[in-house]
């Protein structure tokens, strides 16, 4: 009996001294540190170019009568901003330059606007000043803006006369921006915008005639953020 305890406590030493050497010959567990990835901001200057279409109406405050009629045309331009992000809310501020295509012609009426000529007014070029609110869920950013507008408002009469007129006026409407990828975004917007009444002298109408400028506006366009 004595002899099998020395055994015993001879085996258990031996087991005792070589646990550590086992453990030491055992896989550590490897440590990874999370990797942070900061929140997605709209933050920053952008720079851009957009693309759309217009469709309104025109009004001539002819002596013979009023006459109203369609306009509609494309328009090409640049957009420069800038975006402020506090939590969810985006605040910016957006101006951009139009080249404009948009016209519209009525052969229908009297006076300055008698056939066979008719009276035409286009617009060639105009540009907005917005400011923007926005809610962002994080790369998506709808958005409504308004501000003011500015552009020209072109009025040759049957006697092919024309006058050109540059007017300030409004511009309300909402949009959607989307960041697709790194420092780019794309965005559908539309605008309401009237530019109000200028007025065509008697030179060219024969009688001192205000004529407006109402369209609606439906553009597509690219912004690279800084």
């Amino acid at each position: 009996m004595k002899r099998f305890l020395q055994l015993a406590c001879a085996g258990l030493f031996a087991a005792t001294m070589a646990t550590p050497s086992l453990a030491a010959d055992l896989p550590r567990p490897s440590y990874k540190a999370p990797v942070y990835v900061a929140p997605f901001s709209w933050s920053g200057f952008y720079v851009g170019i957009n693309g759309g279409y217009g469709w309104g109406h025109t009004d001539w405050n002819l002596a013979a009568g009023n006459r109203s009629f369609n306009t509609k045309g494309a328009f090409v331009g640049g957009t420069l901003g800038y975006n402020l992000q506090t939590g969810s809310f985006v605040w910016g501020l957006e101006a951009d330059v139009q080249a404009s295509w948009m016209d519209g012609l009525n052969t229908g009426g009297a006076g300055a606007c008698a056939a066979p000529n008719g009276c035409e007014t286009k617009n060639t070029w105009f540009g907005t000043g917005r400011g923007r609110i926005g809610y962002a869920w994080d790369r998506f950013l709808p958005y409504i803006t308004g501000g003011a507008a500015f552009g020209n408002i072109k009025m040759t009469p049957n006697s092919l006369v024309s006058e050109d007129k540059t007017n300030l006026g409004w511009t309300v409407g909402a949009g959607v921006e989307w960041a697709f990828w790194s420092n780019w975004s794309a965005k559908v917007e539309y605008l309401y915008m009237d530019l109000g009444k200028v007025t065509c002298g008697a030179a060219s109408c024969g009688t001192d005639t205000d004529v407006s400028w109402k369209t609606n506006l439906v553009r597509l366009g690219v912004n690279y953020r800084f």
